[in-house]
């Protein structure tokens, strides 16, 4: 039988690497910024609109653009984080899924370990 794991890819910290998830960083603060300036002219857009209620509009476009706006805070505290951390230091990325056998008579321990995938520059250097 084969059942269906979480496994944590991690990523070994060097210079090209911390670069590659500033820049990751750095888009996603942009593409943040262009949702928040968005929801705003679309809330002005909105309160201008006959027959709506501006707070009701104001309430729920505010909403949107606060958790926005948390998200660009803790981005950058990621970031702050990410200067801070010396290089070979593991940085968990991403979570695939794998496929695992299970067979009568297997190590119910053994099957359900810790996994995961190491990378380094780009090439897994570890699998376990």
């Amino acid at each position: 039988m084969q059942i269906i794991r979480t496994v944590p890819v991690k990523q070994i910290l060097t210079e090209s690497s911390r670069a590659q998830i500033k820049e990751k960083f750095d888009r996603r603060c942009q593409q943040l910024d262009r949702e928040c300036s968005q929801l705003s002219f679309e809330q002005k857009k909105l309160e201008r609109k006959p027959g709506v209620s501006k707070q009701e509009v104001e309430r729920r476009f505010s909403k949107e653009i606060s958790r926005r706006k948390d998200q660009l805070r803790w981005l950058e505290y990621q970031r702050q984080q990410l200067d801070i951390l010396p290089d070979e230091s593991e940085l968990e990325t991403d979570e695939v899924q794998a496929l695992i056998e299970v067979e009568e008579g297997d190590d119910w321990e053994q099957t359900i370990q810790d996994r995961q995938i190491v990378v380094k520059d780009g090439k897994v250097i570890r699998a376990r």
